[in-house]
């Protein structure tokens, strides 16, 4: 290769790697592959990616996958369930769990350090989430017709509310305020069938609240055992507690 070869392919790698940088600095966190740079050569995108990596700018995630974490209070961020899903192969939905699905629904400020996660598929790939994140798998298959924040609230019924950083009578009042859309309790009432019995009787008093279809109502009902008692967390102020088998 002549000289002014070299110094011309010099200068498309230099090029590549401040373009590559720059766009993920700009890009904030997300995942990034050769292929999300389809005008630049793809060696020199490699190169520019590996160097990143050995510079810690950017972790390597899994072959030819990288991960650009941004710092938070609580240390570098994690992937986001989309990101994740992007990734993960088809079949497998992700979505925010614990913590982070308190997050998302605006009961805490606080963020998962390593990230939680919750899928429907029997695992998921931990060179996608991180060695350390917890993973809940094997969710309800209804869960898939389910939006971010609906399969979340499912989650955060499941825990009693539990991760709510809201005094008590706050945490109901904005989950009276998130589940007021008819439309969103019904999907949830159909999911929730396939629930444990405790977010099924947690739902019905939120939804007698709320004064939901009687029918709706009544389906939770019939799935559940009379005799039970079940302890509402958070929740056990809900008006209508008692009537849904609430303990004393």
């Amino acid at each position: 290769m002549g000289a002014s070869a070299e110094t011309q392919e010099r200068g498309w790698r230099n090029s590549a790697a401040t373009i590559v940088r720059n766009a993920i600095e700009s890009g904030g966190q997300d995942y990034w592959r050769r292929s999300d740079f389809p005008q630049l050569p793809p060696g020199a995108v490699s190169q520019a990616l590996s160097r990143l990596a050995r510079e810690a700018f950017i972790e390597r995630a899994s072959k030819g996958i990288y991960y650009h974490a941004r710092p938070t209070a609580f240390g570098k961020s994690r992937p986001s369930p989309t990101a994740i899903q992007s990734l993960s192969g088809a079949g497998k939905k992700v979505f925010p769990a614990g913590v982070h699905a308190a997050n998302l629904l605006g009961f805490t400020t606080q963020t998962a350090p390593h990230g939680e996660y919750a899928t429907t598929a029997g695992s998921l790939p931990k060179t996608l989430t991180g060695k350390r994140a917890r993973v809940y798998t094997r969710r309800p298959p209804g869960w898939n017709e389910l939006s971010e924040a609906e399969a979340a609230t499912l989650d955060f019924l499941r825990r009693r509310a539990r991760t709510s950083e809201l005094p008590p009578h706050e945490t109901i009042e904005r989950l009276l305020t998130l589940l007021g859309d008819q439309a969103m309790y019904e999907r949830l009432a159909r999911a929730a069938l396939c629930e444990p019995p405790r977010v099924r009787v947690m739902l019905g008093a939120i939804g007698q609240e709320l004064h939901v279809n009687p029918k709706t109502l009544q389906q939770l009902r019939d799935s559940l055992n009379p005799v039970s008692r079940f302890d509402f967390g958070a929740l056990a102020g809900l008006r209508h507690a008692r009537e849904w088998q609430a303990k004393a």
